[in-house]
């Protein structure tokens, strides 16, 4: 029975030290963005649609750069924003030579380990 009322104290002594929190409902609407922030994801978005590859890709598809920046003025300040967000999450496909360079890397460790420990490898 001691054992059992001493656990219960320490029980209480340690939820009495929990500081009380107090909590409220946060709105889920999107603050109003600043002319700052407007003027960087413009910028960002009309550097994306400057490069040569995106304007090739556009013409391919076959949209005139006056059709486009119609199109993009019709967007709101909130799609402006949300684009410029989902920018930085475009992979960009380049010409592959950092996963060549990781390779030869991984390849070279590999070689090394096995010298190191002395272990060949016999293709027959």
């Amino acid at each position: 029975m001691k054992k059992i009322s001493w656990c219960i104290i320490v029980a209480m002594l340690v939820i009495s030290i929990v500081p009380r929190v107090e909590a409220g409902f946060a709105p889920s609407e999107m603050t109003a963005l600043s002319r700052a922030d407007m003027s960087s994801d413009l910028k960002r978005i009309q550097k994306v649609l400057e490069t040569k590859m995106i304007k090739e890709r556009l013409g391919q598809l076959g949209f005139k750069p006056d059709e486009i920046s119609s199109r993009f003025a019709q967007l709101s300040n909130r799609q402006i924003h949300q684009l410029a967000l989902q920018l930085d999450d475009l992979k960009v496909g380049g010409d592959g030579l950092g996963v060549v360079i990781a390779m030869l890397v991984i390849a070279i460790l590999v070689v090394l380990l096995l010298q190191l420990t002395g272990h060949k490898i016999i293709v027959q």
